[in-house]
């Protein structure tokens, strides 16, 4: 409806002429935008009409359909763009896996690139296989060693932790670790408590019988050595350190060792992961400061 010009009028307030609407009292005052926010807006209509048409912006449903939307005049998609950037991450990878292969477990350990690439591989390969025995941090748990400290019983050179990791501990692979400590259960529980007293004198300085020590030579000494120091070459463990991996630091924990032995058992990862996976966990096991 067009509006008299004698329905219109400067409003008291604002100074600004009304358009001569009025509703119950209420009147509408001629204030339109500015023209710089007009033509701003213009631009923003042309900018979308003109994103619209160079990338992807309508949906459609056909049976390709590249993914539910239209790919623009450039041919462009996100998913394009992501589908490039994982090819050349693999292509990089396939790089420097050839390098890798080609190249022994020493001379990784010179090369930074190739030394960081086996790292990267080696911690993700532990989080898939191995943390949920040794934890998330190679930390262990009781009957699961710590891997982040020196003590290692089947070595902890580089080759040693490879072979470890490749046939496993006390598998059916033929090359598989195995050491087996017997159970003296049938000894008097005197004579096993004057051992494992013998036993935390190595570690810990304290008193024991001779008695004690007569014993551990005449039983234990041809695996785990005069001063308890262990043999890798046996799987024989350290016991001088104060690291134990079943039983608790104490008389009453090491009785119960002596007594009825607890064995690990750990999966040869031979034939589940390929070679080069398993190069790249010794050399990121290694690689967490415990390695020798």
């Amino acid at each position: 409806m067009i509006q008299d010009d004698k329905d219109k009028h400067i409003d008291e307030f604002s100074g600004i002429e009304t358009t001569g609407h009025e509703w119950d009292g209420i009147k509408e005052l001629n204030n339109p935008s500015p023209r710089w926010w007009v033509w701003l807006f213009i631009v923003t209509i042309v900018w979308a009409i003109g994103y619209w048409y160079v990338y992807p912006a309508w949906p459609t449903f056909s049976g390709d359909g590249f993914r539910g939307g239209t790919q623009g005049s450039i041919n462009w998609t996100q998913y394009k763009q992501l589908e490039e950037s994982q090819n050349e991450i693999l292509s990089r990878r396939a790089e420097n896996l050839e390098q890798f292969q080609k190249n022994s477990i020493e001379d990784v350990m010179k090369h930074p690139q190739l030394f960081a690439f086996a790292v990267a591989g080696g911690k993700s390969a532990f989080k898939e296989n191995c943390a949920g025995c040794h934890g998330s941090g190679a930390a262990g748990a009781r009957g699961y060693p710590n891997l982040n400290d020196d003590d290692w019983l089947w070595g902890g050179s580089i080759e040693n932790i490879y072979l470890t990791i490749k046939y496993g501990i006390r598998t059916d692979n033929p090359k598989t670790r195995a050491s087996t400590m017997p159970s003296f259960k049938g000894m008097q529980e005197e004579d096993l408590k004057q051992i494992a007293a013998y036993v935390m004198s190595l570690s810990k300085g304290w008193r024991y019988t001779a008695e004690g020590k007569t014993k551990y030579e005449q039983m234990c000494l041809f695996c785990h050595g005069k001063d308890g120091v262990g043999n890798p070459s046996l799987g024989a463990a350290n016991i001088s350190d104060s690291i134990w991996l079943h039983v608790e630091d104490s008389n009453p924990g090491i009785v119960s060792q002596i007594e009825n032995p607890k064995h690990g058992v750990m999966p040869a990862w031979e034939g589940r992961l390929d070679d080069a996976t398993i190069k790249q966990l010794a050399i990121y096991v290694h690689s967490l400061g415990g390695g020798e």
